[in-house]
């Protein structure tokens, strides 16, 4: 008997492949992510490649602070200010990818980021005083971060138009595989020796770089544009003088910083309310870069099809709201994994949609300044978040912390929910 409401689009493979007898749900799932990833260009199954390569060996960050305070000996207030200097470190970066990207073209900024950033991950290791360590970090997160906006500009070049949202995906997907893997291995390394981190990590990064090198060297770019545009229709002014655009990386900004507490608050949570033990702390993080491997390309299928962007950038940034203000509502483990999964899906339904609104803004002229701008609104969060979460819940509490990401996410939502609502000139439907 056939799947009562199953969407006929899902009764035949789109991309063709082994015929699927679809009368059976299991098929029908099958069939879905045969759809959800075919269709998508081999360049960028290559990217996606080189970041799970380059993001594989992300094992220093995640342990920076631990390397601080353990090997080097300084104090949390000395090695808080070593992490934000990466965060203003990666927020140069941003200005600089961008830069350059429009200047030189993605191709070279990445491969220099790559290779230039992994060397720089070694000559580092090396450097123990605290001024020289500071400065170091911040040249080599400016350099590493330089990939980002090259990384995306190159994503929307190479990819079909109909299929850039998941083109973006799939890169995503890549990377939080890649950072489900760096930190798993890094905690074996870090365990024998912390300088073992910088090295693999500069390692990873070189063959990152050399094999992009080499697949991308003579590969022609795939035009992102919409058929029958005019050159009236594409966007061709600065970032800069684009208020709506700014409005939007403003948003970003905000959503980004409620959802790092992800990372910065929420572990401390587990730990002083839930006693919960480093594995298991570990492993409900690990959770949801395998939630958002598992679903987000299916999921960005489903809906780029079925509704326009505003619809899940909008759902994406209330339900983070909502994730957190779960954990208000009981004292069980179940709360935890719920509002994990939730979170998880919040940045299915936000992150993919918001380079797909930035790809709709821009041109091939000027997309590595408009994706600079989208990367430097992550930076920014990465050094304010840590600010805002902690002084929360050192003056009122946590509870107080996640009724305050539940109010600010109804706010984000509703400002995404004015500002995408209209569709810019130029624009596609995202599949």
């Amino acid at each position: 008997m056939p799947l009562i409401g199953f969407p006929n689009f899902f009764r035949q493979g789109k991309y063709g492949g082994p015929t699927i007898n679809l009368n059976q749900p299991m098929n029908r799932i099958k069939q879905l992510y045969i759809d959800a990833f075919g269709g998508l260009s081999k360049p960028a199954w290559m990217l996606s490649l080189v970041m799970l390569i380059n993001r594989s060996g992300a094992m220093v960050i995640p342990f920076l602070s631990i390397y601080l305070t353990e090997a080097l000996g300084y104090s949390i207030a000395q090695a808080g200010v070593v992490v934000s200097c990466f965060g203003i470190g990666s927020m140069i970066g941003a200005f600089l990818g961008g830069w350059l990207t429009d200047r030189i073209g993605h191709f070279k900024v990445q491969f220099f980021s790559l290779v230039l950033g992994g060397a720089l991950f070694i000559v580092v290791s090396g450097i123990t005083e605290y001024h020289a360590l500071i400065a170091a970090i911040i040249v080599l997160s400016a350099v590493a971060e330089s990939l980002r906006p090259a990384n995306a500009s190159s994503v929307a070049h190479y990819a079909k138009p109909e299929n850039v949202s998941r083109a973006f995906s799939l890169n995503r997907m890549a990377i939080n595989l890649g950072f489900s893997v760096g930190p798993a291995i890094g905690g074996l390394l870090a365990a024998m020796s912390f300088r073992l981190l910088f090295i693999a990590d500069g390692l990873t990064c070189i063959a990152a770089g050399i094999f992009f090198f080499f697949y991308f060297r003579n590969q022609k770019e795939y035009s992102a544009k919409p058929k029958r545009a005019t050159p009236e229709d594409v966007p061709l002014h600065s970032p800069y003088r684009d208020p709506r655009f700014l409005l939007f990386i403003v948003l970003c900004s905000g959503y980004a910083i409620l959802f790092f507490q992800l990372f910065v608050t929420l572990p401390l949570y587990y730990r002083d309310i839930y006693l919960l033990p480093e594995n298991k702390i570990g492993g409900l993080l690990a959770l949801n870069g395998i939630l958002v491997f598992a679903l987000e390309m299916v999921m960005v299928y489903i809906l780029g099809k079925k509704y326009p962007i505003s619809v899940p950038i909008t759902s994406g940034a209330l339900l983070l709201g909502v994730s957190f203000v779960m954990l208000n509502l009981g004292h069980h483990v179940v709360f935890l994994f719920i509002s994990m999964f939730l979170i998880s899906i919040s940045e299915i339904l936000a992150m993919p949609f918001m380079a797909t609104y930035i790809v709709q803004k821009s041109s091939g002229h000027n997309r590595g300044a408009y994706m600079g701008l989208y990367t430097l609104s992550f930076s920014v969060a990465h050094v304010i978040a840590p600010f805002i979460g902690t002084r929360i819940i050192e003056h009122y509490g946590y509870t107080s912390l996640w009724w305050f990401v539940g109010l600010a996410a109804i706010i984000l939502s509703l400002g995404f929910a004015l500002l995408v609502r209209i569709k810019p000139k130029g624009s596609f439907v995202p599949a």
